[in-house]
């Protein structure tokens, strides 16, 4: 695959989560789409970087304090 070409995928979120994707994709002037897209960029790196993810607590649940 072509590394211009962008794969599209299938990405199931619970509400508050997207709630939260779209009011940080907002105030960074970016799609949803394209802000999922930046965070999972930012990991890689992070992950290439050191080898560990960016938090050592990724796989818990998230409590998302969502109004």
């Amino acid at each position: 695959m072509d590394e211009k070409q962008k794969k599209q995928i299938p990405l199931r979120l619970s509400s508050r989560l997207y709630a939260a994707i779209a009011a940080w994709a907002e105030d960074d002037f970016r799609s949803v789409n394209g802000q999922i897209e930046y965070l999972l960029t930012e990991c890689v790196k992070q992950r290439k970087k050191n080898g560990k993810y960016v938090s050592d607590t990724i796989d818990e649940p998230i409590e998302l304090d969502i109004e």
